[in-house]
């Protein structure tokens, strides 16, 4: 239980101010309940529960919450609380376009105002796919009111001819094969059909279990829920468990602002670390915790990175698992346990206990997939913060998926413009490319994508490829899928779109990456990037009207986590209540 809270009676819970009035108003709402079928003492006086879900006939991620949502209403039931389904914006990763990163910050405003607007006490968020973790956990922590994240889980492991594969990093690899000429129509087929085979989520360490084990770190999930497959039945109970729990925290009066805290942060950031998470975190949990008015910044990241080692041995940045076999293995509650010393676990968490009793009892049951901090899967964390005159906002690179040649490497710099310039050079087999150039697309930013697309991972050109190279340092203002791997600096910053300095670069221009040192730089000298400077003309805005519009008058860059500058807690007071009249 929260401390220093005394619990609240059927009198203090926000639903009655809807419900409890002997005003026409409420005399109004107590009917409509009774229109939709519910006697009052079906709802009069029991904690209101909104089960906010992301479910989509187009999601894939999320395509077992319909019988979820009946596991966590009969939870909410159990406990003597009133559930109600309310849909959000779906976010789903594989058909939103041009990405569903353009969208995050949609579905953040929507579930704050959905919650602040209707007779809820408290609210289960269902998400997953990618953008929705995020989405659903700033929009309510923005909305203030008790709440518990239930995450979607990843899918089961892939499987084709006897090989196991990841969703997205395997087909990231079997793309270039099939470039190469090395993979038949029928072999093509069968990995089509064979690379994700089950509700869920992606089943590597990308950015959907990413941010599904920082929720959790972050204590905003029952404990090590994280891990467990969707289609697992530990995944319908841990359901139920959630429709419980989360009307005792309504009574408790357990707020976001209980849970998330500098300490808090600061957990979820290290465990990212130790996990080999995705360079999508880095703009996702800056977001997150400056909602909760924690300063998280790139160099606080990076920081954390240098002394965290990876010790999840799972794909990408592993080599030899997928997330099956890490719930197998203890799951995230042991991985937290090979590192509690390093964590805070006095943090409070939505279970009613602290870090630290969540993770009394947790068991490695494979050291080789759940390593010990003496024998990590790399040194460090899963991600390095490089700065430099080509990024001296910050750019994010993810080393241990990268060949180590490139850790220190210079090369000229072949540029592209856009996306269709860039892919019709790296299908042209006559591209005169060498694997010491730095490939390099910019106008694919916040503002410049639009959206921030996962455009990142630049193919390598058939022309190497046929020689045998599959890996190359690229560098991009884009983001890219936490399934992918290789050699790829992103989110440089400033964007080049709005003139930052990657505008600047030209081809044949020489790159300088030196990740020891952690800087980027073009060896340009500053006269020389002062005359372009003044040359330099700035594109046109992508959008002049719409939600697009919006998007880009207000979007930070990314070093800031690509939130709308008016929804951070800084920006000014949030909205009190609804006036009911």
């Amino acid at each position: 239980m929260v401390q220093n809270k005394s619990l609240k009676t059927p009198q203090d819970l926000r639903s009655a101010r809807w419900f409890a009035p002997d005003d026409l108003r409420s005399f109004g709402h107590r009917s409509r309940m009774m229109q939709l079928g519910y006697a009052e003492e079906d709802f009069r006086d029991k904690p209101v529960i909104g089960v906010l879900h992301t479910w989509s006939e187009l999601n894939t991620c999320h395509s077992h919450f319909p019988e979820r949502i009946k596991d966590v209403k009969r939870g909410v039931t159990q406990a003597g609380g009133f559930a109600v389904e309310m849909p959000a914006l779906s976010v789903d990763e594989s058909f939103t376009k041009p990405t569903s990163m353009l969208y995050r910050n949609l579905l953040a405003m929507e579930t704050e105002e959905v919650i602040r607007s209707h007779p809820l006490d408290g609210v289960v968020l269902m998400g997953g796919c990618d953008k929705t973790t995020p989405g659903l956990v700033m929009g309510a922590i923005s909305a203030g009111v008790p709440m518990i994240f239930l995450p979607a889980g990843p899918m089961l492991r892939g499987n084709y001819a006897g090989k196991i594969l990841g969703s997205g990093s395997d087909a990231w690899k079997y793309w270039d094969e099939r470039r190469a000429g090395n993979i038949s129509d029928q072999e093509w087929l069968g990995i089509q059909g064979g690379i994700a085979r089950s509700a869920g989520t992606c089943m590597t360490m990308g950015t959907a279990a990413t941010m599904m084990s920082i929720a959790d770190a972050m204590g905003l999930t029952m404990s090590g829920a994280s891990s467990i497959p969707a289609v697992d039945s530990n995944h319908q109970r841990m359901s139920a468990a959630c429709g419980r729990r989360i009307v005792e925290m309504v009574w408790e009066d357990a707020t976001p602002d209980t849970i998330i805290t500098d300490a808090s942060v600061r957990n979820a950031a290290m465990v990212a670390m130790a996990t080999g998470c995705s360079t999508n975190a880095v703009v996702h949990l800056i977001a997150m915790a400056r909602r909760a008015g924690v300063a998280l910044t790139l160099d606080d990241l990076d920081a954390l990175g240098r002394s965290t080692p990876l010790i999840a041995n799972v794909r990408p940045s592993g080599k030899d698992y997928l997330m099956e076999d890490f719930y197998y293995a203890g799951g995230l509650r042991a991985l937290m346990k090979q590192m509690e010393d390093r964590l805070d676990t006095s943090c409070m968490t939505v279970t009613g206990h602290t870090v630290g009793e969540n993770l009394e009892g947790a068991v490695v049951y494979n050291d080789d997939v759940i390593r010990p901090l003496s024998n990590p899967v790399y040194h460090e964390g899963s991600l390095a913060v490089l700065k430099g005159n080509l990024c001296p906002q910050g750019a994010v690179i993810k080393p241990a998926a990268c060949d180590p040649k490139y850790y220190v490497h210079e090369g000229p710099a072949l540029v592209f413009d856009s996306y269709p310039e860039m892919k019709a050079a790296v299908d042209d087999e006559t591209l005169e490319i060498t694997p010491d150039h730095v490939m390099v697309l910019r106008n694919a930013g916040p503002l410049g994508g639009p959206g921030f697309p996962e455009w990142g991972m630049l193919p390598i050109p058939k022309a190497l490829i046929k020689q045998g190279c599959r890996d190359m340092l690229r560098i991009s203002d884009a983001r890219m899928s936490g399934t992918s791997y290789g050699a790829c600096v992103l989110h440089v910053t400033p964007e080049s779109f709005v003139g930052g300095p990657l505008a600047l670069l030209k081809t044949g221009d020489i790159v300088r990456l030196d990740l020891p040192n952690r800087t980027l730089d073009m060896l340009v000298t500053e006269e020389e990037l002062g005359a372009r400077r003044k040359a330099l003309k700035l594109p046109e805005p992508r959008f002049e009207r719409g939600y697009g519009y919006m998007f880009s008058k207000h979007v930070t860059q990314a070093d800031e986590g690509c939130d709308f500058d008016f929804l951070q807690s800084d920006f000014g007071k949030t909205a009190g209540e609804p006036d009911i009249f």
